[in-house]
C-alpha cells in the first residue's frame, strides 16, 4: 500500500475541539465501535446531557475520516453484532493524539478556573 504524500498534520491544528467531537472520539479510544454504539456510549458517559441523532453523528464521522482522526474498520472479532450493514469506526493514532491533547488542555482550563475560584 502506498503512503500518502501528504505530510502528517499537526494534532495541535485541531484544536480546540467541538464536545460533540471530543465525545466522539472519546468514545473510540476504548476500540472500534459502530454509530449506534457511539451514540449509545455518549448519552451513558454524559448521563443524557449529550443526545447526538444518527444524521448529526454520521456527518461528524465523515469529517473526522477525511481529517484523518478516525478510520472505517472491519468488524471486531469480538463484536456480538451481525448486522453486515453496520460500519465500524476507530481512531488514528492522530485521533488519539488530538483527544489526548484536548484533554490537557481541557484539565488547564479547569485548574484555571479553579485558581481563579470558579471552581468552588
Amino acid at each position: 500500500m502506498a503512503k500518502s504524500s501528504r505530510p502528517a498534520p499537526d494534532a495541535r491544528g485541531f484544536l480546540p475541539l467541538s464536545a460533540q467531537v471530543f465525545q466522539v472520539l472519546l468514545s473510540l479510544h476504548e476500540g472500534p465501535k459502530h454509530g449506534y454504539s457511539i451514540i449509545q456510549d455518549i448519552r451513558d458517559r454524559t448521563r443524557d446531557e449529550m443526545r447526538l441523532t444518527a444524521s448529526t453523528l454520521y456527518d461528524a464521522l465523515a469529517r473526522l475520516v477525511d481529517r484523518q482522526l478516525i478510520e472505517e474498520v472491519d468488524r471486531p472479532v469480538e463484536a456480538d453484532d451481525h448486522d453486515s450493514r453496520r460500519r465500524y469506526y476507530a481512531l488514528t493514532g492522530l485521533g488519539r493524539e488530538v483527544a489526548q491533547l484536548e484533554t490537557r488542555r481541557l484539565r488547564r482550563l479547569v485548574e484555571m478556573a479553579r485558581d481563579a475560584g470558579a471552581g468552588t
